[in-house]
């Protein structure tokens, strides 16, 4: 479902992408070229800052959104989810938040108030809050991350983690791909 914000923005959502028809797309968002938005997926822009304003929330060209993912933002911050990166199933990414290119966020993750950089990959059931992670960096399953975490102590991304990412980032390409020819069958 495509809506209107209180304040009557609506999504921008390009041609190339699929929005499966279950998920809810409101209000200040942009949505680029081929990304998957699945089933159950809310992605919502509509609370505004103290000048009654809001920043969208903007997904990147061939970035995937999987099922039942929760993308908001507190009082009209910025989201921002960079090209080719994926936000597994049931994760939560709470403005304000920027994620950057290639990244993996794992199943039932939670990003709040952080930038993930280029390539990191967040295991699933982790928490990203209140920090940022320069590029490259591995957070592994439950583990959480915040101000006062030594990120010395994190692990750098390994070349078999990347593989996946990439791997689960084309898969999804694929998927657009075959939902937009089914479209037109129903």
């Amino acid at each position: 479902m495509i809506r209107k914000n209180p304040s009557g923005h609506l999504p921008l959502i390009a041609e190339s992408a699929y929005v499966d028809k279950t998920a809810i797309i409101c209000g200040k968002v942009i949505i680029h070229d081929n990304v998957f938005v699945g089933p159950y997926a809310v992605i919502r822009a509509d609370e505004v800052d103290a000048s009654g304003d809001m920043q969208p929330i903007v997904i990147g060209a061939n970035s995937n959104i999987q099922d039942g993912v929760v993308i908001h933002s507190k009082s009209g911050a910025a989201v921002t989810i960079g090209e080719h990166t994926s936000i597994a199933h049931r994760s939560i990414i709470h403005g304000p938040c920027s994620v950057g290119d290639r990244v993996f966020i794992g199943f039932n993750s939670v990003l709040f108030n952080c930038a993930v950089g280029d390539g990191c990959v967040v295991r699933h059931n982790a928490v990203v809050d209140g920090c940022d992670l320069p590029p490259g960096f591995h957070v592994t399953s439950t583990q959480r991350i915040g101000p006062q975490t030594d990120l010395a102590s994190l692990p750098r991304v390994s070349v078999s983690a990347s593989e996946f990412s990439e791997d689960v980032a084309r898969t999804n390409i694929d998927l657009v791909r075959g939902y937009k020819a089914l479209q037109n069958e129903f």
